[in-house]
């Protein structure tokens, strides 16, 4: 589509539901977009006039004729001949944007009420999501297209829907779909999306304040007018070319802002507001100077979106100030071509894209979705991706300062981790400590704007575990997150090939055989790479026994796939009170958990089998297991465990207060429901340790008990034994 386009499609080119496109279009660039309508009109006459209505929307986004023909084609089914070869009859661009069109409606599994998959569908879904957001960052027309689409469903929902139906769709508006049209800086749908959901939702409040604004209209409409004839006047003393227009009101921002202030429509600033276009961005601070001399600024109402845009890239100077009459004016200062980008957000830059030239803001626009892409889930983070995507769909933005004066924008609440992360991977890892404007505060100090951050780092080393512990605060960007966890991913890697030879060098050792060659080692386990069987083979995941009966060249054995982490032979539960603990290698063994170590679930294990009571079962790093006879250790891994099952674990901790001590522990594991089965106690004064001994269902809830613990004021530390 060419904005410059004069001529117009022939009524009768186009089906009746399509007509109102005629008057946006050159049919003579745009002739794949005639020929789909006519076959969206002919194969699928029932959505046809609602996908017109889509139409519509994009046309008004100013999208070219390829976004507009794939949104037709999507409503075909994929079946349909003229999809079998899409590529080939429309061209590959056209047939990647169908494909992403048609995986949109998967985004209903980031909402956050979204009901779980099942456990063995996790893989299928993460490959979905990610799937539709590298087609949102590859081609970000597939999102304006749904986007097009949810409003037109959201009109007729409005018009014609059940109550139910009213609340399931603004539900979907307000917590994730409105949040993006924001997030990509599509105003435009934004906030026609946020009434007509306001609407839906609450239609009483709604109608209340579209009254108040209606009976206030006349008297509001010539304050207006007198501020606008004024600001031109000036505007024009100055020399400075210049539109001066009223804003539009928004009921659903107008309604937020009563709430966040406490107040009435008529304290609201943005009821009486006003709109200033110029040519430069020089002029709108010219324009801002003038609006300051003709009225008095309201301090705190001023912000500045130019030199500080939005984390949507939003450009615009507010200010707020007692206007004609006393009453409080708003007033926005952008230039026109802030305003359009404002506006249509990526929508805009869609329009020059035939002319080659890279757009850096645009591309800021949908840098989000590829760090979100960045995650290395496995096939059960789901929901940790869905999570990641809407923490960067609903974060607000703080500024803070590098030593040399650098502005770097984070998200609200960010520590000076994030800061450090943010600024390079590698000062992240080493952050030992921080300065915020000269002083020296915690890694889990909340920055806010204007701040000057300097991190003080060690020469080398890595992050630490409890960075990952949301309890404790120290991380609030997924950004930031991410790279955390990817280093402790790349160090187990690295630990479970090193373990993997160790086992490998034992296992040739005790068979004495010769040593094959591992890349064909690692080809009779179906592995590509000798680190993928090594890691594999250092996790446990390939067994001993399997390993020896490659070794000695049993090639039925070893052609088979590798074994899995759960192993094929499942031991006999001995009782009721079943540790839930797989030994590999044996059958029907009764197991107990040591009391040495007090294993919890997910800690690495290993079996010792003992003379009369079964398989004693250690943590791998129990420093008994050191002692114990070789020969008589069994892998072992946590099965399926019986619910609400609980495990014994040892806590230490040290502090003061006696008998107020022991109230506030007690008091944590109440909160926590964390069962206190003994308590020791040994030393007095700031020297009291207490000895506690707790159950608990897995390792997460030990670490939050652990984290309550640690933040009470008379406690100095908490570690588990």
């Amino acid at each position: 589509m060419t904005e410059t386009a004069t001529a117009h499609i022939d009524a009768a080119a186009l089906p009746a539901h399509w007509r109102g496109l005629g008057a946006r279009i050159d049919p003579r660039d745009e002739p794949d977009l005639v020929r789909a309508l006519s076959v969206v009109t002919e194969r699928a006459a029932a959505k046809a006039e609602e996908a017109a209505r889509v139409g519509d929307v994009l046309a008004g986004l100013r999208l070219d004729g390829q976004a507009l023909t794939a949104m037709a084609l999507s409503e075909l089914a994929a079946s349909a001949p003229e999809l079998r070869n899409a590529s080939e009859q429309w061209g590959e661009t056209v047939a990647a944007l169908v494909e992403g069109v048609r995986r949109m409606p998967g985004i209903q599994a980031l909402l956050p009420h979204a009901e779980p998959k099942r456990a063995a569908d996790h893989a299928s879904q993460v490959e979905q999501l990610r799937k539709m957001l590298l087609a949102m960052a590859q081609d970000s027309r597939v999102v304006l297209i749904h986007l097009a689409r949810h409003l037109v469903r959201l009109r007729h929902v409005v018009r014609e829907g059940t109550d139910d139906e009213r609340r399931a769709i603004s539900r979907e508006t307000f917590d994730l779909l409105a949040p993006l049209a924001n997030r990509l800086g599509v105003w435009t749908l934004k906030w026609e999306m946020e009434d007509l959901a306001f609407r839906a939702r609450d239609p009483g409040t709604y109608h209340d304040i579209a009254r108040q604004l209606d009976e206030k209209r006349a008297d509001r409409e010539r304050f207006i007018a007198d501020v606008t004839q004024r600001l031109r006047l000036e505007l024009d003393r100055a020399g400075l070319k210049a539109e001066v227009t009223g804003r539009p009101k928004h009921i659903y921002s107008i309604w937020k802002k009563m709430q966040r202030k406490d107040s009435g429509l008529e304290a609201l600033s943005d009821i009486r507001a006003v709109r200033i276009l110029v040519e430069e961005d020089r002029d709108c601070y010219t324009a801002l100077g003038i609006v300051h001399n003709l009225w008095v600024p309201i301090p705190r109402e001023f912000d500045d979106y130019i030199a500080r845009p939005k984390a949507n890239s939003y450009r615009s100077l507010h200010t707020a100030v007692i206007g004609p009459r006393d009453k409080v004016l708003e007033v926005q200062i952008r230039t026109r071509s802030m305003h359009q980008a404002n506006e249509l957000g990526i929508a805009a830059h869609w329009r020059y894209k035939e002319g080659g030239r890279r757009d850096l803001r645009f591309e800021e626009r949908i840098a989000w979705l590829r760090q979100v892409l960045d995650w290395r889930l496995g096939d059960n983070e789901a929901g940790e991706l869905a999570a990641s995507f809407r923490a960067e769909l609903f974060q607000d933005t703080l500024y803070v300062l590098t030593p040399q004066g650098r502005v770097v924008a984070l998200p609200a609440g960010s520590t000076p981790v994030d800061f450090a992360y943010h600024v390079h991977s590698d000062l992240g890892h080493r952050c030992r400590g921080a300065k915020v404007n000269g002083n020296i505060v915690p890694l889990g100090y909340r920055l806010q704007s204007g701040q000057r951050v300097e991190i003080v780092a060690a020469r080398e080393g890595g992050p630490s575990r409890d960075w990952l512990n949301p309890a404790l605060g120290f991380l609030q960007s997924s950004r930031a997150r991410t790279k955390v966890r990817q280093w402790f991913n790349s160090q187990s890697l690295e630990q479970a090939i090193a373990q993997g030879r160790a086992v490998l060098d034992k296992e040739v050792h005790r068979t004495g055989v010769v040593m094959p060659g591992l890349d064909e080692l690692a080809r009779g386990f179906q592995f590509s790479r000798i680190d993928d069987f090594l890691a594999a083979l250092g996790r446990g995941e390939i067994g001993t026994r399997s390993i020896q009966t490659a070794l000695r060249g049993s090639a039925a054995t070893a052609e088979k796939p590798p074994e899995p982490a759960v192993p094929a032979t499942v031991p006999h539960r001995a009782s009721p009170e079943s540790t839930g603990v797989l030994v590999v290698g044996l059958d029907r063994l009764l197991t107990q958990l040591a009391r040495c170590c007090r294993p919890v679930p997910p800690d690495a294990i290993v079996g010792f089998v003992t003379r009369g009571r079964g398989v004693s079962v250690h943590r791998a790093e129990c420093p008994n297991v050191a002692r114990l006879a070789e020969e008589r250790r069994l892998e072992a891994h946590w099965g399926e465990l019986p619910t609400n099952t609980r495990f014994a674990v040892d806590v230490e901790l040290s502090g003061e207060g006696g008998a107020a001590l022991i109230r506030d522990v007690a008091d944590v594991l109440g909160r926590d429901r964390v069962p206190l089965r003994a308590t020791r106690s040994a030393g007095r004064g700031r020297d009291e340790r207490l000895r506690l001994s707790l159950e608990v269902t897995d390792q997460t809830q030990l670490d939050r008990v652990l984290a309550s613990l640690r933040a009470l004021p008379r406690v100095s530390a908490a570690r588990r034994c």
